[in-house]
């Protein structure tokens, strides 16, 4: 998580994690955003990101887009766009053979070369998307130079107006190494190494850059087709109160998906998801989404039921059972425990239908 957490993001930015599946680090980025600004996650592997798509949501982050594709196919729409970026490149793994025999095996087929050669175009890439004044981490889980400290120097030669940041040293961290570089820079040292015999970890490679300030484009957002609130919608968000622009919420097929923020319009990108998925139109009826329920806070749903966490019925509500509760209300409720939604139930005469995901389903 180290990589995440040296990215200094601020809520309101503009933030890529270009490498993100499974989406640890994601989540993390998401979280500093407090529900502003726009992440961006992108993983070129489309079955990682079928994880990468259930963390997101299971986070409950609202003003995300996930994205399957190479950097450079995002570089026309997307030009000076992000303020932070985060590049955990794809690496040989060399800090991560502790971990078991498969990291081992991938190593001595392909080395390091073959990953340090991807690296710099990726990196590359990443540089064009990056606003003037903006900030880029760039990690690897390698303790390879080439894929490190060369890399570095590479971006450093090729771009003028990148430097890079100091970052904070912490006990048993370890700086880059100039003499491990083809030109022998001492600004190298700015970076960091974690060596697992150093640290309560793998073996790590962190660098912090930043873009000097300009004037960055302006991208136009997106044009919106209005769709227009329906009478069940409308009955649904009578009693949720997260602030809904209808101006700004897109219609695929039934289901609703909601961005609060401009977003350039994409092409040749192939999106998976593109905001927040409200829920979906079924036969005259809205059916609210597992990931609106996990977005939201208890008191921006007036039918809430909390369990305690040590109540039988939290596990089994994970499980997708029906139980009985003790309400008269009846319709959607949002049912979660203490302050932590985890997603709907229908309330009928002190029954509940389960509405939890199925695929979520805690087995």
């Amino acid at each position: 998580m180290a990589p995440a957490s040296y990215l200094p993001v601020l809520p309101g930015d503009r933030v890529l994690d270009l490498c993100a599946a499974p989406g640890g680090k994601s989540t993390e980025l998401g979280a500093k955003l407090r529900g502003e600004g726009i992440l961006v996650s992108n993983d070129v592997s489309i079955s990682r990101t079928k994880a990468l798509i259930r963390n997101i949501e299971m986070f409950g982050i609202r003003n995300s887009v996930i994205l399957c594709t190479e950097a450079k196919h995002m570089v026309s729409s997307l030009t000076g766009y992000f303020d932070k970026i985060l590049v955990d490149a794809p690496c040989s793994g060399e800090g991560m053979f502790r971990k078991g025999n498969n990291e081992i095996k991938n190593w001595e087929q392909k080395g390091s070369e073959p990953y340090a050669k991807l690296q710099r175009e990726i990196a590359d890439d990443a540089v064009k998307l990056l606003k003037p004044g903006g900030m880029m981490l760039y990690s690897t889980c390698t303790f390879s130079p080439e894929e490190n400290e060369q890399v570095i120097e590479h971006l450093l030669t090729e771009n003028d107006d990148l430097s890079l940041v100091p970052m904070k040293m912490c006990e048993g961290f370890d700086c880059g190494h100039p003499e491990w570089t083809l030109t022998g820079r001492e600004d190298i040292k700015k970076c960091i190494r974690l060596w697992p015999h150093r640290i309560k970890g793998e073996g790590h490679f962190l660098a912090l850059l930043q873009k000097a300030p300009g004037e960055a484009p302006v991208p136009a957002g997106e044009k919106y087709s209005r769709v227009k609130p329906t009478k069940e919608t409308e009955e649904f968000f009578r009693d949720c109160h997260m602030k809904v622009d209808w101006n700004r919420i897109q219609e695929h097929q039934g289901k609703l998906f909601y961005l609060k923020e401009d977003f350039p319009k994409l092409t040749g990108v192939r999106i998976l998801r593109k905001g927040l998925f409200l829920g979906e139109m079924k036969k005259g009826r809205f059916e609210p989404s597992q990931p609106l329920a996990a977005a939201l806070y208890p008191e921006e749903y007036d039918k809430y039921i909390s369990f305690d966490l040590e109540d039988e019925r939290t596990i089994r509500y994970l499980k997708c059972e029906t139980l009985n509760v003790d309400t008269d209300t009846e319709g959607i409720h949002l049912i979660g425990t203490g302050r932590f939604p985890m997603g709907w139930g229908k309330i009928k005469k002190g029954r509940m239908k389960n509405k939890y995901a199925s695929s979520w389903r805690w087995m």
